[in-house]
């Protein structure tokens, strides 16, 4: 529900000078309006001259630090930066969490949720926070999710954190393709938030009745104006305009290769993917005998599907590579979680394939007489490997 914009204003001061606070951010910036700076972030200190807040900004090039006395100093800053036009602050303290979101008509899109976790002492190191995301953060109250789903979802969220700039800014268009419940849909959207970004994000899952779910949890949220879901296949669901960053966690076999190929055909600039199962390659090695002398790697069926895995994640970041993204394949999570705990990660940089990079994949699929399946569904213009 909208609120007045002074009053949501009046109360995230309250909050930023409260000797509470913990950590505050603001970043984005509201329609037809700059802020003088991208990005502020507030935190208590503990100096030798005495408790202090410390207020860094940036101007997108450059950080600038201070710190000011608790009392009128404090209270100038902090009215300097309400008094800016940003578009997002979220506010986190001892005992409660406040996030805030101009909408465009200039109201206040305001979420209020108790803290989850002690804050930190003042000027040291948060040792005990283990998570990214805590998995007792309120929104798994809404969204649900078993304790090795949210430590899933956390470790994505971190491999996330280390992909995207620290100094990014603007609005930022996130797809999540085959989102199924919207575990990490809702997650990627309160962590994005959370470091103060402009974010909208859309969840694509085949079922109906998933965006049905999924629609009225982000309602309840109070996020709907800002994540929505469509039904339809990741081939083919319609999401406009393009997103920059594209999802996808756990999505079955050749809807890995789908979601790969939709986000190069949407000059993403960042892709992360956690593949599933690897059926497509583990049949067409069945149906064909080994290269010499790599018999024994397919003989067994168990190594012949382990096999199957590295094989197909291997060409996939190698075609990913091949279509001007760097590409990284990690353990985003500990395998006791979940045994599919790899991640491909991309970054766009539009760079051009090598001689040897064509040569190098095109004579590893021809020994092994496979067909991936992301190389069927690349643009022929793009997919094509001399």
């Amino acid at each position: 529900m909208p609120e007045n914009l002074d009053a949501a204003l009046d109360e995230v001061r309250g909050l930023l000078l409260d000797p509470a606070l913990t950590r505050a951010v603001a970043a984005g910036r509201r329609r037809g309006q700059r802020p003088s700076v991208v990005r502020a972030e507030l935190r208590p200190v503990a100096l030798k001259a005495g408790p202090r807040l410390q207020i860094s900004t940036s101007d997108g090039a450059r950080p600038y630090t201070r710190n000011v006395a608790p009392g009128t100093e404090a209270d100038a800053a902090v009215r300097a930066l309400l008094a800016e036009p940003f578009g997002n602050w979220h506010v986190e303290t001892a005992d409660r969490t406040l996030q805030l979101r101009v909408t465009k008509s200039g109201e206040a899109q305001v979420h209020r949720a108790a803290a989850t976790r002690p804050a930190p002492v003042a000027g040291g190191h948060d040792r005990e926070k283990e998570y990214l995301l805590d998995p007792g953060d309120p929104i798994f109250a809404e969204i649900g999710g078993s304790a090795a789903k949210r430590r899933q979802v956390d470790a994505f969220l971190r491999a996330l954190a280390a992909t995207l700039p620290d100094d990014l800014t603007g609005p930022l268009r996130v797809v999540d393709l085959g989102c199924g419940n919207a575990y990490l849909t809702f997650a990627a959207y309160r962590y994005l938030s959370q470091r103060g970004l402009d974010v909208e994000l859309v969840g694509v899952d085949v079922r109906e009745d998933q965006r049905q779910r999924n629609t009225e949890l982000a309602q309840r949220l109070g996020w709907s104006d800002r994540v929505r879901f469509v039904a339809g296949t990741i081939t083919d669901a319609v999401v406009e305009p393009a997103p920059d960053l594209v999802l996808a966690l756990h999505a079955c076999d050749t809807a890995t290769d789908e979601a790969l190929a939709r986000a190069v055909r949407w000059d993403a600039s960042w892709v992360l993917a956690a593949p599933c199962c690897h059926h497509d390659l583990a049949a067409q090695l069945r149906s064909r005998p080994a290269p010499g002398p790599y018999e024994l790697l397919t003989r067994q069926g168990i190594l012949r599907e382990r096999f199957a895995d590295v094989l197909t994640d291997s060409l996939r970041a190698a075609l990913l590579r091949l279509h001007g993204y760097r590409t990284e394949v990690v353990e985003f999570v500990d395998s006791r979680h979940t045994p599919r705990n790899l991640l491909i990660r991309a970054r766009r940089t539009g760079g051009g394939s090598t001689r040897e990079q064509r040569r190098d994949y095109r004579e590893l699929v021809d020994q092994w007489q496979v067909t991936p399946r992301l190389e069927t569904l690349l643009p022929p213009t793009r997919s094509a490997v001399d």
